[in-house]
């Protein structure tokens, strides 16, 4: 049986792949519980520096699978957005608290579900062919999957209501432009190589930094500005004690490179 999920560690890069190319790597319930059981796991894989998040073949991915959906809604057994709680809300959590930078690699379409997994990532690299779809409203649903959290932050409050209620597809140069994409490569072949290769970067960083900046941005965005600075003052405490700290201030003393241990 294929695996839905591909998981490669090169050195201290981890590389998750959603693995169901024939359906645009559509989310059904395996990959869905492989994504978050993973993510759980990387959380406190020191060995991993670094995540870049892709999808198989020419898509990255289609959202929920709504031919599985569909079995679901018409055997009326439960409540079939069960899923929203146990698996959707879980991987939204890990990916936007993991304390290690994500790349996510978005070659073609994004959509629904796919799409809000690629707003949770720091780093967004996308191709000619990427384009985003907040396709929930087409299928009578509201968003979920944290992108009524992200989408807002990225685009602004006027522009999310717009791309979620209209539902209309954003072209790769159109989010580049709206801050949906942070880079935009030449050749669709070029976006896994360039997501890598900024993860392999960012894993030979600090690695406790990272995640105290992720988590320090996080309290900034939905707090006062006393948040801010309490956030910020716990940050440099817990980075000031770090080795990756003491060594990189000597290198800088010494006028030589730093080499971070991510410790």
């Amino acid at each position: 049986m294929t695996e839905p999920l591909l998981v490669d560690r090169t050195d201290a890069v981890t590389t998750l792949t959603l693995n169901r190319p024939a359906a645009m790597n559509a989310l059904d319930v395996a990959l869905k519980e492989a994504l978050r059981d993973t993510l759980a796991e990387l959380e406190s894989d020191r060995s991993c520096r670094a995540v870049v998040l892709a999808g198989a073949g020419a898509s990255f991915c289609a959202g929920q699978d709504l031919r599985e959906h569909v079995n679901t809604l018409q055997a009326g057994v439960g409540n079939p957005l069960d899923t929203v709680r146990a698996h959707y809300n879980p991987i939204a959590a890990r990916l936007a608290s993991l304390p290690k930078p994500v790349v996510a690699a978005v070659r073609g379409m994004a959509a629904g579900a796919g799409a809000s997994l690629a707003f949770l990532a720091d780093i967004r690299i996308g191709g000619p062919s990427t384009s985003f779809l907040m396709a929930f409203a087409k299928v009578g649903l509201a968003a979920d999957t944290g992108a009524s959290w992200t989408l807002p932050r990225l685009v602004g409050h006027a522009k999310a209501v717009e791309l979620l209620m209209l539902a209309e597809p954003v072209r790769a140069e159109e989010a580049c432009r709206l801050g949906l994409l942070n880079r935009m490569v030449d050749d669709d072949e070029s976006v896994l190589p360039t997501a890598q290769e900024l993860a392999a970067r960012l894993a030979a960083g600090p690695t406790v930094a990272y995640g105290a900046i992720k988590r320090q941005l996080s309290v900034a965005d939905a707090g006062t500005l006393a948040d801010a600075l309490a956030a910020e003052a716990q940050a440099q405490t817990i980075c000031g004690g770090t080795a990756d700290h003491r060594a990189a201030t000597l290198a800088f003393v010494d006028k030589q490179k730093p080499v971070f241990e991510g410790r």
